[in-house]
């Protein structure tokens, strides 16, 4: 009972860093892109400390929530690469009197043995892992798109006659954002640390062979 609820409890946790970092890491950059250089043609917005801490919570909710369940993130070739789901239809199509696993039925077995049969340990990592490699993914994009925006943001205002000098925040925004995309880009651990988190749970189905092979008979037998 007590690891049940051990589990639950960081799932939990790992699911709300999961809406908050991307979320207000997108809302501390649009805070940032305002004060650099939207503030000067919405004035008429200016907000009181209050205000303005009550509208980033709500933006920060917002923007976490609709990342969270656009989930474009696991259409990535790396997310979908060596899941483990993708062994148990394989292990199907090699066992006789076995009928080849649907992609669903893969994933709903996967998800039994885990939740049944692996140690706890494997439920931290694929949690950890998980959040990680989310995380990592929606901060290189919202960096991107700032990226894009902000020298366009920083030659529309030259072209409207600011000088260099009066546009140092945004320079300094401009260079940041694009720094953080680049270091995600070059230093990308998510992506391996996910192929490694399926690799071991890959073993792990390897190594207890008699077991999978037991509960794919017992559930997916073509035998009467």
């Amino acid at each position: 009972m007590r690891a049940i609820m051990g589990t639950n409890s960081s799932f939990g946790t790992f699911e709300a860093v999961r809406i908050l970092a991307p979320g207000y890491y997108f809302a501390t950059l649009l805070l940032v892109f305002y004060w650099s250089v939207l503030s000067r043609y919405f004035s008429y917005l200016a907000l009181d400390s209050l205000s303005l801490l009550l509208t980033f919570v709500a933006v920060g909710m917002v923007a976490g929530l609709t990342l969270y369940a656009k989930e474009s993130t696991k259409r990535r070739k790396a997310f979908q690469e060596n899941q483990p789901s993708f062994y148990l239809k394989s292990k199907s199509r090699t066992m006789s009197g076995l009928r080849t696993l649907e992609e669903s039925e893969a994933r709903q077995l996967y998800f039994y043995i885990l939740n049944n049969h692996m140690p706890p340990l494997f439920h931290e990592k694929i949690f950890f892992f998980g959040v990680v490699y989310h995380i990592m993914i929606q901060i290189r994009r919202t960096s991107f798109w700032f990226a894009v925006l902000a020298p366009i943001a920083l030659a529309i205002e030259l072209s409207a006659g600011r000088q260099l000098p009066e546009l140092q925040s945004l320079i300094a925004f401009t260079v940041i954002v694009w720094i953080i995309y680049l270091l995600n880009v070059r230093y990308n651990k998510a992506d391996r640390k996910m192929q490694e988190n399926y690799q071991d749970q890959i073993y792990w189905l390897e190594m207890n062979n008699d077991l999978v092979e037991s509960i794919l008979r017992k559930r997916y037998s073509t035998e009467p």
